[in-house]
């Protein structure tokens, strides 16, 4: 046999034989499809990655910032006689100023036992910091810390309620002009009213001078609060003296806009509208024991009276801010008491 039969008689032989099947490794399943209303690794159902907020929430959301611009839009909302807007106050304006109170500030409170969970009350704060961020902060801290949630409705000077914009947003959050027919209703009506009697001698004195009182002037807060029977809230604020420091005031610039003052401060006007951009501050603020008036009610018109209980108010919130300052400067270890802590004569 030659060599060519021989292979093709192999290659018969070959053909002849079964073929063998080869395992095929089976593909491996296909991933089920997500249900939607099934829960997830990051929360319940529909809620975001990560973040375990149920779809619910975001729909109350939703609804509720719907809810709430279509009253804005068509007048659906109550103010009092005052203009005071609870509902634009809870939505808007509380929120934006807790990024200043919480985040900014870090603002501490003590003594809120001293505030009634209800009935009227006259709070008496020290006033500084060139703007007036201090009336802005008692006001959150008053409603955030205290238990009741109470709004303090501000009495303010009628510059602001001269400037358009700012008139209508703070009688909207709750001010009203600083007179004693304003605050003596007020005070009959059970709310909680917040006075600054240093006005804008405190709030544009020098850096040189901070937490030394300014006078209080005529006592004009103690009257109402003789005539309606109302306790005195003496309160002390540390912290808004450093958060525009006032180096100086350009008094030509401040007649030709008709203002108290045009401040300057280590970063205004230097840096235009940057610098109104506060200087983060550690804040304290104290509330102490209420002074009684009820004792003095008949007294209201006696000029001594007035004078006595004003400056025993006065040396109250005094004293309370240079033992708050020692406390802040102890804890950052830092100086920023001024040199002559010592009792200021009134």
């Amino acid at each position: 046999m030659s060599d060519f039969e021989a292979r093709v008689t192999v290659n018969q032989a070959q053909a002849a034989r079964p073929a063998r099947l080869r395992a095929v490794p089976a593909p491996p399943p296909a991933a089920p499809i997500p249900d939607p209303s099934a829960p997830t690794d990051g929360g319940p159902a529909g809620g975001g990655p990560g973040n375990g907020a149920p779809a619910d929430l975001w729909d109350r959301r939703v609804a509720q910032v719907l809810a709430f611009m279509q009253s804005r839009l068509t007048g659906g909302y109550d103010v009092d006689e005052f203009g005071f807007d609870r509902e634009l106050t809870d939505a808007v304006f509380l929120p934006l100023l807790r990024l200043l109170y919480r985040d900014w500030f870090h603002v501490e409170v003590l003594g809120t036992g001293n505030l009634p969970s209800s009935g009227s009350a006259l709070v008496v704060a020290n006033h500084s910091g060139t703007l007036p961020l201090d009336a802005l902060m008692l006001s959150v801290a008053v409603h955030d810390e205290h238990p009741a949630h109470r709004y303090l409705r501000l009495l303010g000077a009628d510059l602001v309620f001269r400037i358009p914009v700012l008139s209508e947003l703070a009688r909207k959050h709750g001010s009203t002009l600083a007179c004693n027919p304003d605050a003596e209703r007020l005070l009959r009506a059970g709310e909680l009213v917040g006075v600054f009697p240093e006005g804008f001698k405190g709030v544009g004195k020098p850096f040189r001078d901070r937490y030394k009182l300014q006078r209080f002037g005529r006592g004009g807060f103690v009257s109402a609060a003789l005539r309606t029977g109302t306790p005195i809230i003496p309160v002390s604020i540390v912290g808004a003296e450093e958060t525009y420091p006032l180096l100086g005031n350009i008094k030509p610039l401040a007649r030709l806009l008709g203002i108290p003052y045009f401040p300057v401060t280590p970063t205004f006007p230097w840096l235009g509208p940057l610098g109104l951009v506060p200087l983060p501050s550690k804040w304290l603020i104290q509330f102490g024991e209420p002074i009684e008036t009820v004792r003095y009610g008949d007294q209201a018109d006696d000029p001594a009276v007035v004078f006595n209980l004003a400056d025993q108010v006065r040396e109250s919130i005094q004293q309370a801010l240079h033992r708050l300052l020692a406390e802040r400067d102890t804890r950052m270890g830092r100086n920023l008491e001024p040199e002559s802590p010592e009792k200021e004569q009134p």
